[in-house]
């Protein structure tokens, strides 16, 4: 080849661009970082962390029960007018309740697993109890038509159904546990007996009051603890057919329930305003629009909408704070419902796995009942929204069941040591910061009185 043809075709080699090459196609690149796979992530990386269950749970659920201190006061402030009361009256005796609430918290955090397990069952027993003196003529009272409550002596008044539901939680997440460590739970008597005829009686003891909302939740803590159990689906299927039977029974037999069973969905009260409540309740989030009339500032509240602090304090809500409002209810509770599902799913203990899958059953399962009402998607089931509405009796042992959450977070893999190495560089900076603080002030003395 000529020495110019082959200088011609040094050249054009040269020019050719790094990552191409002659007579095939161009490498492939690799594919860029984009920002929403590096959000994505360092939102993985951080919910992997070990204390991220841990805060999820302590701050949600703190956060929800101050949002609820607000929109109590907020809602029940022209009803304690219309009753000659002050109008803080009904926020007082809420924020007295969580105060007691904060301490069972603290209470239920610091107690060791072993502890939990022994108070199991004098808590069922307790329950029972109560709920037994409930039915006695002079002792249980009834409120809204439902057989439940004890008065305690002056404002104060107790539903011990309420505690139930914390009772059925701790005592078949010990009693499955233990028949798990003996390997019983392959057997479908072991399974089911003795924990589906306590529960029946717990849920008889509620209905003979006719508390059918509380029945409902009382029932999905059940079939939580079935399912964690390993019931197979046939067994499943069978329980849920049988409760399903006793609910249409009993729901056929009253007419306040079948009533509230047709509102479902209603636009109009209907005839006799059967349906005034629910009707009501689409009302006042539908004149909330997306970010509110005002905290203070709801139109409902005023004797249109019965019960605006107990169990349709979330149509309030969306009243006054709008769709931006509910949806942060609605993302706090979403965020401590699949907090408690990571701890049930990363322990080893048995007894923690139940237990922290009951306790989410349960709020979650209220939540759901309560704000299905509001939004007419459900029947009107008369159930407090967990941790929001008005209501001591069932502030008490919710917050008891977070500081149990809170308790088995910090059991996670890796999470004491974390919360030690924490304690520990906090204690440290402590120090740092006195003994600093020390020196400055040794250098400000004057040299004579050193």
């Amino acid at each position: 080849m000529p020495a110019d043809a082959r200088a011609a075709r040094d050249v054009r080699s040269a020019a050719i661009p790094l990552g191409r090459t002659r007579g095939k196609a161009a490498a492939p690149r690799p594919p860029r970082d984009r920002p929403w796979r590096r959000l994505a992530d360092r939102a993985r990386k951080a919910w992997d962390r070990p204390l991220t269950a841990y805060y999820v749970i302590l701050g949600s659920s703190m956060l929800i029960t101050v949002l609820g201190l607000v929109m109590v006061y907020s809602a029940s402030m022209i009803q304690a007018l219309q009753l000659n009361l002050p109008a803080s009256y009904f926020f007082r005796k809420q924020f007295v309740a969580a105060v007691l609430g904060g301490i069972l918290l603290l209470v239920a955090m610091r107690m060791p697993v072993k502890l939990h397990r022994a108070f199991a069952y004098p808590m069922l027993a307790g329950s029972v109890f109560l709920m037994v003196l409930v039915q006695v003529p002079g002792i249980g009272h009834s409120v809204n038509g439902n057989q439940n409550w004890i008065y305690l002596g002056g404002p104060f008044q107790l539903q011990p159904s309420e505690f139930g539901k914390l009772a059925l939680v701790l005592w078949g997440a010990d009693l499955l546990a233990r028949k798990q460590d003996k390997r019983l739970l392959t057997q479908w008597k072991h399974m089911l007996v003795p924990l589906v005829p306590v529960a029946f009686i717990l849920l008889g003891l509620i209905m003979l009051g006719g508390d059918m909302g509380t029945a409902i939740i009382l029932t999905a803590i059940l079939f939580g603890l079935l399912w964690l159990a390993g019931a197979p689906t046939r067994l499943f299927a069978g329980v849920l057919s049988v409760a399903a039977l006793l609910g249409f029974i009993l729901i056929r037999t009253s007419p306040n329930r079948m009533a509230r069973l047709a509102c479902i969905g209603a636009t109009d009260p209907g005839p006799g305003d059967q349906c005034w409540q629910a009707v009501h309740g689409i009302y006042a989030l539908a004149s909330g629009g997306f970010f509110g009339s005002g905290l203070g500032a709801s139109v409902e509240k005023w004797g249109q909408l019965p019960e605006p602090h107990t169990d349709f304090i979330f149509a309030i809500t969306g009243e006054e704070l709008g769709l931006a409002g509910t949806l942060s209810v609605l993302a706090l509770f979403a965020a401590l419902g699949y907090a408690g599902i990571r701890v049930a799913g990363r322990t080893e203990d048995p007894f923690v796995r139940y237990a922290a899958g009951g306790v989410t059953t349960w709020i979650t399962a209220q939540a759901v009942v309560n704000i299905g009402a509001v939004l007419g998607l459900l029947p009107i089931a008369g159930v407090p929204l967990p941790l929001f509405s008005y209501g001591g009796s069932a502030l008490l042992p919710t917050m008891f069941a977070i500081g149990l959450l809170i308790a088995f977070a910090r059991e996670e893999p890796g999470a004491r040591a974390a919360l030690a190495m924490r304690s520990s560089a906090f204690g440290k900076k402590r120090a740092a910061v006195r003994w600093n603080t020390m020196r400055r002030r040794v250098k400000a003395r004057p040299s004579g009185e050193r």
